[in-house]
């Protein structure tokens, strides 16, 4: 894979602090509001595991479902693997292995397609990608900022902070985070929430965009859209993606 073929990405990298934050959602949300916009932005999900393509459950088929992107969840997906495991071992149960250079070459086509990619990594940011390299390493590798989800709960100053660090340790320029309430999440049961953000902009340094409410997986993409221009910040997305917003 050539430098220059990896600088024509232009996108956005949407990690999270653990597995199961919420990424995929708000990465489709994200990308429905801009595209209502008239944005011709897409999605990519380089490397999948823990269900089967067809299921209606892989984060691919929902970032479809979700943003109303025509394209198949293979082409989203390019390496998809039914094992719930990281995608090292995801992969290398299958036969598999992986390879940055692969990874990046496998997403080229949609970069043809669309003004800007929305990228959702697989768990964190030292998630085991290839025998050599961490989810972090491709994020680097793309030279694209990266979007910070986490959970607004409990134990998400340490989480978020670590991730933070890591990747400003690695060079990675970073847009912001979004506070993502899930299903996990209860504001009557745990008083964190209502200051986990201010905390983590102290300590981090880094803003936090907004906090993105429970939504139920099948609202459709009108709640989604509305969601997110309610909650979140888009203005350092769009200058990111180099969309200026007027």
């Amino acid at each position: 894979m050539s430098k220059e073929s990896v600088e024509r990405i232009r996108g956005l990298f949407v990690t999270g602090t653990d597995t199961g934050v919420g990424k995929t959602m708000v990465t489709a949300a994200i990308t429905a509001a801009l595209r209502a916009e008239g944005r011709n932005v897409g999605v990519w999900k380089p490397v999948q595991s823990g269900a089967r393509l067809g299921s209606g459950l892989t984060d691919s088929e929902r970032l479809l479902q979700i943003t109303g992107i025509d394209e198949r969840p293979e082409d989203v997906a390019p390496f998809t693997f039914d094992a719930p495991l990281t995608p090292l071992l995801a992969a290398k149960q299958a036969g598999v292995i992986l390879t940055l250079k692969e990874l990046i070459a496998a997403g080229v086509p949609l970069t043809k397609r669309y003004e800007a990619l929305l990228i959702e990594g697989a768990g964190g940011v030292g998630v085991p990608l290839t025998h050599d390299s961490l989810m972090v390493d491709l994020i680097s590798e793309l030279r694209i900022p990266a979007l910070i989800i986490a959970r607004s709960s409990l134990g998400t100053i340490n989480h978020t902070l670590l991730t933070v660090s890591f990747l400003r340790a690695h060079g990675v320029p970073i847009v912001g985070i979004i506070m993502n309430d899930g299903d996990w999440s209860n504001p009557s049961d745990d008083p964190s929430m209502a200051t986990n953000a201010k905390l983590i902009e102290q300590y981090s340094s880094t803003k936090v965009l907004g906090r993105f409410p429970r939504l139920h997986a099948n609202s459709n993409s009108e709640m989604f859209i509305q969601t997110v221009r309610q909650t979140i910040q888009l203005g350092p997305i769009r200058q990111v993606l180099k969309y200026i917003h007027t």
